[in-house]
C-alpha cells in the first residue's frame, strides 16, 4: 500500500523531532566528537549541519519536481556539494545550526502536507536514489536522517 500524505507528514514530524531532541541533549564537549573519518573528518557539529543543507536542498528539489522539474543532473557529485556546503556553514555554531533544521523541517512538513496523492507520484532524480518518485525521496529525508542518528547514538553510547 503506497504512503499517503498524512503518513508521510507524520514520519517527518516524529522523526524531525527525535533528530532535535537528540542534537539538544548533547553537551558542549559532545559537539566535536569524531563520527566519520572516510574522505572528510566530520564531527557530530558536521553531521547536524549537513542535515541542515540536506533538508535546505531537498525543499528546492521536491519543489522543483512538484512543478514538472527533472530534478538533479546527472552529473551531481554529491561528495562535492557535501563538501561545498561543510565550507558554507564551518562558521556557525550548533544552536544556529539546530534553529535551522527545526525550521527548515517545519518548511518540508508544510510543503508535503500541500501535496496530493498525484504530486506523490510524480518522478525525478534524486541525488543518491536515482529517478525515482516523490514518495520515495520524502521517505529518504526522514530514513538519511536516521541512519545518520544511529551512528551518531552509538558514538555517544561507546564514548560518553
Amino acid at each position: 500500500m503506497p504512503e499517503t500524505v498524512e503518513f508521510l507528514v507524520e514520519r517527518l514530524k516524529s522523526e524531525g523531532e527525535k533528530t532535535a531532541t537528540f542534537f539538544a541533549s548533547l553537551r558542549d564537549d559532545q559537539w566535536q566528537a569524531v563520527v566519520y573519518t572516510e574522505g572528510e573528518t566530520w564531527s557530530i557539529r558536521n553531521v547536524l549541519a549537513h542535515f541542515v543543507t540536506s533538508e535546505q536542498a531537498f525543499l528546492r528539489l521536491l519543489t522543483s519536481i512538484q512543478k514538472g522539474g527533472a530534478g538533479t543532473p546527472e552529473n551531481f557529485d554529491i561528495d562535492t556539494y557535501n563538501a561545498a556546503q561543510q565550507e558554507k556553514t564551518r562558521s556557525q555554531p550548533p544552536h544556529e545550526l539546530l534553529a535551522q533544521f527545526r525550521a527548515s523541517r517545519v518548511a518540508m512538513v508544510e510543503l508535503v502536507s500541500a501535496m496530493s496523492a498525484a504530486d506523490l507520484e510524480k518522478t525525478g532524480r534524486h541525488p543518491f536514489l536515482g529517478l525515482t518518485s516523490l514518495t520515495e525521496m520524502i521517505k529518504m529525508v526522514y530514513r538519511h536522517n536516521q541512519i545518520h542518528a544511529r551512528d551518531l547514538r552509538h558514538l555517544i553510547n561507546d564514548h560518553p
